[in-house]
């Protein structure tokens, strides 16, 4: 029997649905290599378990093949009906058995690739709403799908960092963050500076005195997202700071 591959035959939907598939591969790796026991156990986000983390990514993908389906079909069919509802689901999600909470990540995942894989080539731009209330086309679902799987497999605390994750996806990450953070104007006399890519920068052009914040991509992006700042120096008119400030809030 002859595989089935994606509708689409755009090179760079291909590509994304490619980093965002290695994404949940990865995840499912660091899953993996924990024992049942262990998924009780803290995850890096302050108030989640690990258990917590694998039933939101779960559920994610559930929420996300409901854009595609409404992508493909015409029919609206909202991520969730309500964040109350979002959070209630994880909660319940995070005391399920621990097979019945693997086989969530497992059968939504799948349930999800075959939803990207069967959806038309036209039917990609079609507009669709997050559950922030955001009209994008559905290719922008592909990236939602991307930044949970790759980020939230380094919160599982199982070993991963932000320099598992492709530059590329760091890339987008980081210019996601701090678009944001320009468009809320959150970073005011901020200045960042990639050391790895030069090519990249961030923050107030226009400040006179800025705290200038530095790093690689992937610590950068690390900090940006809140999960630390080993790696990220900060300074101001040419004094080091003792301390990194934490990041503007991101979400």
């Amino acid at each position: 029997m002859v595989a089935r591959s994606d509708k689409t035959t755009d090179p760079r939907l291909q590509e994304e649905l490619l980093q965002a598939r290695r994404g949940t591969a990865f995840f499912a790796r660091k899953l993996n290599e924990l024992s049942d026991a262990e998924l009780d156990r803290a995850s890096l986000l302050p108030g989640w378990t690990r258990r917590h983390v694998i039933a939101h990514i779960g559920y994610n993908a559930r929420a996300i093949s409901r854009l595609v389906k409404w992508a493909a079909t015409g029919v609206e069919n909202p991520m969730y009906t309500s964040k109350e509802i979002r959070d209630h689901e994880i909660d319940f999600g995070a005391t399920l058995t621990p097979i019945a909470l693997r086989n969530l990540f497992d059968h939504a995942a799948i349930h999800l690739n075959v939803e990207w894989r069967d959806l038309p080539s036209d039917a990609w731009h079609h507009k669709v709403k997050t559950i922030q209330g955001r009209l994008v086309p559905a290719e922008e679902t592909i990236w939602m799908r991307t930044r949970e799987v790759w980020v939230h497999a380094v919160d599982l605390d199982n070993g991963a960092s932000f320099k598992d994750i492709p530059a590329p996806v760091l890339n987008r990450l980081l210019q996601d963050i701090t678009g944001a953070w320009a468009s809320r104007g959150t970073d005011k006399d901020l200045i960042g500076r990639v050391n790895d890519y030069p090519e990249l920068s961030f923050g107030d052009k226009e400040a006179r005195t800025p705290v200038q914040i530095s790093g690689s991509l992937a610590d950068l992006a690390c900090w940006a997202t809140g999960r630390g700042t080993a790696g990220v120096t900060a300074s101001q008119s040419g004094k080091i700071f003792a301390v990194t400030p934490v990041a503007p809030t991101w979400i």
